[in-house]
């Protein structure tokens, strides 16, 4: 029924204009649309993200959205680091670090907060 349909990342905020600067100013994304009074979407490669303003932001415990970033992996964190992005280090089953990467077989992935406080990450595969 939805298996041929898009699909699109939601990430609650508590600021427009502050999730603005981070989306855009860090991570790099463009608006997809010219003013959306319920949010901004952004276009991110062949998927989307629609960032939107919500009292309940930042209180998703768990990964709100992941970028596949092939084998660029290291050059990503540390790019994002360079913009002052904090990674975050979790305790996994099965999982080695090599600085901000978590390894689990032959996935890498690396998680870091939005200014709201919602998990984001990498990964090499998805």
């Amino acid at each position: 029924m939805l298996g041929d349909r898009t699909v699109v990342a939601t990430v609650a905020v508590k600021d427009i204009d502050e999730a603005k600067k981070f989306y855009e100013g860090v991570l790099g994304l463009t608006p997809a649309a010219d003013d959306d009074p319920g949010g901004i979407l952004y276009k991110s490669g062949s998927s989307s993200l629609f960032v939107y303003a919500s009292q309940y932001a930042g209180t998703n415990q768990a990964t709100s959205a992941s970028w596949g970033v092939g084998d660029d992996i290291n050059s990503v964190v540390e790019e994002l680091k360079g913009k002052g992005v904090n990674f975050e280090t979790y305790d996994m089953p099965n999982a080695t670090h090599e600085g901000d990467v978590h390894i689990i077989g032959e996935m890498k992935a690396a998680w870091f907060k939005d200014p709201d406080g919602n998990i984001l990450n990498i990964v090499n595969k998805m």
